[in-house]
């Protein structure tokens, strides 16, 4: 993490994150970076719908795709880049091993992740199918995939 908020200084970028099924843990990991205050904005865990949609995700998009989509995630991360103000916003929406009963998917190891980079008003999207027992492990193996490719789209 720390060669990612090195560039994002280097090249004075920002970055913003709305976070659901790793529960804040990528900006936990960018804010143990010691300068990381000049590079990150604002941390938002939206573990419900509700609040999803309190900050800006559409009740329509999550009833046509699922909490658990690409076009949700996608507009997580513009909205946390557009309230922020930052260069580069993450949503990051899954399901990390577990039935919810609030919402119906049957795919229980699967999250979305985007970046939206405000500069080219351009989404980069991907699903990972997180690795590990655990669902501590598996929000590493999360964290991990984003870092990695939030550092090849920032450089």
């Amino acid at each position: 993490m720390k060669n990612l908020v090195n560039l994002l200084k280097k090249t004075n970028k920002t970055i913003s994150s709305m976070e659901s099924c790793t529960g804040g843990l990528l900006a936990n990991e960018i804010t143990n970076i010691n300068g990381s205050s000049l590079v990150f904005k604002l941390g938002l865990v939206t573990y419900s719908n509700e609040f999803k949609m309190y900050f800006g995700v559409s009740k329509d998009t999550i009833d046509k795709y699922s909490v658990y989509s690409k076009e949700v995630a996608d507009e997580m991360a513009f909205i946390v880049s557009s309230i922020s103000k930052s260069d580069y916003g993450v949503g990051i929406t899954g399901q990390l091993g577990a039935k919810d009963p609030n919402n119906d998917f049957d795919n229980i190891n699967l999250v979305f992740v985007s970046i939206y980079e405000k500069e080219k008003n351009k989404y980069y999207s991907f699903n990972i199918n997180p690795v590990g027992g655990s669902r501590i492990e598996k929000k590493i193996c999360v964290v991990n995939f984003v870092k990695e490719k939030l550092y090849e789209i920032c450089k």
